[in-house]
């Protein structure tokens, strides 16, 4: 019986390190679509009611933005071919239940080379037919 158990606890490991992997893909491919200014393959991993929420930091206040998904996947096709941007995820927490999981990624931004700001990426994810979708993506900046 004990073995039983034993075997049941480790498919069950087993099987959320493997959701796990998928969310974290997810979470990669779109930073691919980032990095590559490509907002189709960003558009295929999120949710079309994707919410973009950004809580810009200084010494004096805090500000939450709020921005419409299709209002970010125009400003990343605009960025022209000169300048050159890398967010650097540090690590992955990632916790699911069901059909829901929740990724928390520390970063650095840089732009042209050059340390712009950092913060952690906080994403919400839910469970598709056709895979992860990120249905809400917070931030956090600072200098």
């Amino acid at each position: 019986m004990r073995v039983f158990l034993v075997m049941i606890a480790l498919g069950f490991s087993v099987m959320l390190q493997a959701q796990k992997v998928e969310v974290e893909n997810t979470i990669k491919q779109f930073f691919t679509g980032f990095h590559a200014k490509d907002t189709v393959k960003i558009k295929s991993i999120c949710d079309e009611t994707m919410m973009l929420q950004s809580i810009l930091e200084n010494k004096t206040e805090s500000k939450l933005k709020q921005e419409k998904s299709t209002d970010f996947f125009k400003s990343i096709a605009k960025i022209p071919n000169e300048v050159r941007f890398e967010e650097k995820i540090l690590s992955y927490k990632i916790k699911i239940d069901g059909a829901m999981a929740h990724a928390w990624t520390p970063y650095e931004f840089y732009l042209n080379g050059k340390l712009s700001h950092k913060g952690v990426n906080s994403f919400t994810l839910f469970k598709t037919a056709q895979g992860w979708k990120i249905v809400h993506i917070i931030d956090t900046r600072r200098k």
